[in-house]
């Protein structure tokens, strides 16, 4: 599996998650940090299914949707991880509109048809998966290009706080502190943003995909790219997934 825009992910996410270009009151909320540990999903489970917890999952849902500013990080990471456990959820779903603009992607400008054309799309296949990392980012890119900043930081703080939310779940370095995701497509996305290209991709039982990776030559930040592979944690996913398609186990 590989990414299908090139570095437009890596751009954006590096941009946002070292907080710049942010909307008045949001980069005090950013720099606010979320202690890294494994998450208790069992907990999470609960809370954001109680109607009378302030971490009910709609309830956060709701103020995602209207981009409210006072959302921490904490509440991030209940919404990013308790969709696991809402009706609705499949972790390999993917949104009849997310292919439209396939053949857009690659072009590093665009015409403002193809600008009008790419918005349409990726808003609608972020309306079916709210969480599509990918048509998040490419939206950032396209609502730039198209001068339109305050539009482009509102997703681009969305963007930056839902990578925040894998990243609070472990280091990625074995399994005991493997990196938590709700599609397996993210674990893609969090290994570019840290300057690597996946090479290779093993499933180990119970549920832990290990991605083997090397340094992207094209990026040119300093940072340490001595990783071999990064450990996910895919085991509700999976559980979910076989829940919901027993005609395929």
């Amino acid at each position: 599996m590989k990414l299908s825009f090139g570095k437009i992910l890596v751009s954006l996410a590096m941009v946002s998650v070292f907080g710049a270009g942010m909307l008045p009151g949001m980069a005090a909320k950013s720099k606010s940090k979320i202690k890294v540990e494994r998450p208790d999903l069992e907990q999470i489970r609960r809370v954001t299914l109680d109607p009378a917890n302030k971490y009910y999952f709609p309830r956060l849902m709701a103020k995602y949707e209207v981009n409210d500013t006072t959302m921490t990080p904490e509440e991030y990471r209940y919404l990013y991880l308790g969709y696991m456990f809402q009706e609705d959820y499949d972790p390999y779903r993917i949104s009849p509109y997310a292919e439209v603009t396939d053949s857009l992607r690659m072009k590093p400008t665009h015409t403002r048809a193809e600008i009008d054309t790419i918005t349409k799309y990726t808003e609608l296949a972020l309306q079916d998966n709210p969480f599509d990392l990918r048509q998040m980012s490419f939206l950032v890119h396209v609502l730039k290009e198209r001068r339109k900043d305050m539009r482009a930081k509102i997703w681009e703080y969305r963007l930056e706080n839902l990578l925040g939310a894998i990243k609070s779940t472990g280091t990625g370095k074995d399994t005991d502190n493997a990196w938590y995701v709700i599609y397996p497509v993210h674990e893609y996305d969090m290994v570019q943003l840290l300057g690597y290209e996946a090479t290779n991709a093993d499933f180990i039982e119970p549920g832990y995909d290990y991605l083997s990776v090397r340094p992207d030559e094209s990026d040119k930040r300093k940072r340490d790219k001595s990783a071999k592979g990064f450990y996910f944690n895919v085991r509700i996913p999976q559980q979910q997934y076989e829940l919901k398609h027993p005609e395929e186990n």
